[in-house]
C-alpha cells in the first residue's frame, strides 16, 4: 500500500461549508478521485481509516460530512464502539438529522463536492468514482443520476431506500446514469427488502445501465463498519475486493 497524506478540509456549498476529510498518496502525483459518502453515524476515525485504505490503493478520496448543516463532525457524540441496541439514544439523536437531508439538498451538495474535486490539485482530471455506505449508498445513486457527466463508477454497500414508492426515489434516475454501478445489499435488511432490490434491478436493467447487484448472505446492515456491532469481517473484505475491482475497471 502506498503511503498516504490526509487532512481536514472545508468544502464550500450553496448552503454553507461542509467539513470533510481529504486523503491521497503522498507522492504529489494527481490520482483518480473518489467521493466517499459516509454512513448515518458520520465522519469519524473509522471512516477516515477506510478512506486511508482506499487512498493507499492509489486514489484521492474526499469524505464530506453530509450533515454539515447541523454542525461540524461529529454532529452527535459517539462511543468508540457503536451498538445501537445497547445505546438507542444514538439513533434517537441521529434520526432528525438523517431525515432533514432532502433529495434536493443532497443533489446540490453533490455538485459542490464534485466541483471541489475538479479543482483539487491532488485529483486527476476527468470523472470521479463514488462509494457510499448506508445512507451514503442512496447519495451515491442520486449523484450518479443527477451528475452523469462527472461520474464514471458508483458503488453502494448496505444501502437502504434505494428503490421506494416515493416520487424522489433514487432508482427513478436510472435512465440518466452513464456510470457503471455495483450494489451489495445486506441480507434481510429492513431498509432494502427484496421488493426494493427487485425494483432497483429492473430499473437499471431497463435503462441499460452497466451494473451488478448482489446480496451478501448473512451480513447485517452496516457490515463494513468495524466500529459497530453490525461489522462482518468476511463481508467487509468482500466489499473491498468488489470496490477495488470496479475502480480498476473504470479508471
Amino acid at each position: 500500500m502506498t503511503a498516504v497524506q490526509g487532512t481536514a478540509v472545508d468544502v464550500p456549498t450553496e448552503d454553507g461549508t461542509a467539513d470533510a476529510y481529504l486523503v491521497h498518496p503522498g507522492d504529489g502525483v494527481p490520482r483518480p478521485a473518489v467521493l466517499f459518502y459516509m454512513d448515518a453515524f458520520g465522519l469519524r476515525p473509522h471512516l477516515r481509516a477506510m478512506a486511508d485504505r482506499l487512498a493507499g490503493a492509489g486514489y484521492t478520496v474526499l469524505v464530506p460530512n453530509v450533515f454539515y448543516r447541523h454542525g461540524r463532525a461529529p454532529v452527535v457524540e459517539l462511543p468508540e464502539f457503536i451498538d445501537p441496541v445497547a445505546r438507542p439514544e444514538i439513533f434517537e439523536r441521529l434520526g432528525p438529522v438523517f431525515m432533514s437531508l432532502t433529495t434536493e439538498a443532497a443533489v446540490r451538495d453533490a455538485g459542490a463536492y464534485l466541483r471541489y474535486l475538479e479543482r483539487c490539485p491532488a485529483a486527476a482530471d476527468g470523472p470521479v468514482a463514488l462509494t457510499g455506505y448506508c445512507l451514503g449508498a442512496r447519495l451515491a445513486l442520486l449523484t450518479a443520476g443527477s451528475h452523469p457527466d462527472r461520474v464514471a463508477a458508483a458503488a453502494g454497500f448496505h444501502g437502504g431506500h434505494l428503490a421506494t414508492d416515493e416520487p424522489d426515489s433514487p432508482h427513478l434516475l436510472a435512465d440518466r446514469i452513464t456510470a457503471e454501478l455495483y450494489f451489495a445489499h445486506a441480507d434481510q435488511d429492513q431498509g432494502m427488502p427484496p421488493e426494493q432490490q427487485e425494483r432497483l434491478e429492473a430499473a437499471l436493467t431497463a435503462a441499460g445501465v452497466r451494473h451488478r447487484c448482489e446480496v451478501y448472505e448473512g451480513a447485517r446492515h452496516g457490515y463494513t463498519q468495524a466500529d459497530t456491532a453490525a461489522y462482518d469481517a468476511e463481508a467487509a473484505e468482500r466489499h473491498w475486493a468488489a470496490l477495488l475491482d470496479l475502480l480498476k475497471r473504470t479508471f
